[in-house]
């Protein structure tokens, strides 16, 4: 695949994605309404390999990335180009540069509806839709409203509980993404289910975009999920909160309206190449750490 592309009446060139890319990165990204903050682009530059494609005069006019989930697979993310490039071939030629640099590893994405089509025409199969939800927290919780818990209790996050969440995260999403989640945990509040004197269900939540968001979301039910986020959607009453879940129409998206967080978009989870691994033990990701990882 040739590192550059001839545009009428330009060319395009693919460099390495690079931390001083990130004011250009930010201004490419609120140009298709995405939300990332430029804190939110040095996190995925840090823990991916990236490209950037750039204009004759050094405009970056698209991006495209990649994050290692061991040494099986890769989630491919960030994939942005410039509105007035869309209809060129600027994304097909981004994707085809990043998937040369994956290789043989199995494939995930979350393809938007604009990306729909040409992730399909690249092979990639879908397998679930992804539910965007935010907004506004409008009220606090009524716990005595929620399903029964069961056995266990909810309690905050506290820095002990490092090693128990990354061992539940690797269990339930089934992949490895070991170092972006240590750091996640570290930029966290949250809480966790312990039950037996075990952890058996965590959210977490950070600042991204507009304010912060839910994830990831480990638990084996929806009522655990619902017990876990409460006090966090309680806690951002008044404030913006996004949660992005693979759930569909049931008990924990309802809550998420009930309290302002409206469905606000559909990606699509696509996968190309090997199969994904299934989760080891009950628990299952209810809220993902972003679109780019998963």
């Amino acid at each position: 695949m040739q590192l550059t592309k001839m545009l009428d009446p330009y060319e395009l060139r693919a460099v390495p994605m690079t931390a001083a890319d990130i004011p250009q990165l930010h201004e490419l990204s609120v140009s298709v309404v995405w939300p990332h903050r430029p804190e939110d682009w040095d996190l995925v530059i840090r823990h991916g390999h990236g490209l950037v494609a750039r204009d004759e005069i050094e405009r970056l006019v698209g991006s495209t990335m990649w994050f290692p989930l061991g040494e099986s697979h890769a989630a491919v993310g960030m994939v942005i180009t410039s509105p007035r490039l869309q209809d060129h071939g600027t994304g097909r030629w981004l994707m085809g540069l990043v998937m040369d640099q994956i290789g043989d590893r199995g494939m995930v994405l979350n393809a938007t509806r604009p990306a729909y089509r040409l992730y399909i025409s690249l092979g990639f199969m879908p397998l679930a839709p992804v539910f965007q939800h935010n907004g506004e927290v409008t009220a606090s919780p009524d716990t005595a409203q929620l399903p029964a818990l069961g056995p266990g209790k909810v309690r905050p996050l506290l820095p002990e509980d490092r090693a128990a969440i990354l061992g539940l995260d690797r269990a339930a999403f089934a992949l490895d993404r070991t170092a972006v989640m240590d750091e996640v945990i570290g930029l966290s509040h949250g809480t966790v289910l312990e039950r037996g004197g075990q952890v058996r269900g965590f959210a977490l939540c950070r600042r991204f975009g507009r304010g912060h968001v839910i994830g990831p979301v480990v638990a084996e039910t929806e009522a655990e999920v619902l017990h876990l986020i409460a006090p966090i959607v309680a806690e951002h009453r008044g404030q913006f909160l996004r949660m992005d879940t693979r759930a569909p129409d049931g008990p924990l998206r309802r809550f998420l309206v009930a309290h302002g967080l409206v469905h606000h978009d559909t990606v699509t989870r696509m996968a190309l190449g090997r199969a994904l691994p299934a989760p080891e033990g009950d628990a299952r990701t209810f809220g993902l750490l972003n679109q780019a990882f998963g």
